[in-house]
């Protein structure tokens, strides 16, 4: 369940910086803030 809430925000949050959204408002931390949470799982995996 929680799988599926992570990637529905993952995805928005990159179609929110492909569209040029996070830009705008300043917050393109947030594409960062994804990143780093992606990668301790690439590592135990």
């Amino acid at each position: 369940m929680l799988f599926i809430l992570y990637y529905l925000v993952a995805i928005v949050v990159l179609v929110m910086h492909f569209t040029g959204m996070l830009a705008r408002y300043n917050v393109e931390w947030l594409v960062l803030a994804l990143a780093v949470t992606v990668f301790p799982a690439v590592i135990y995996l």
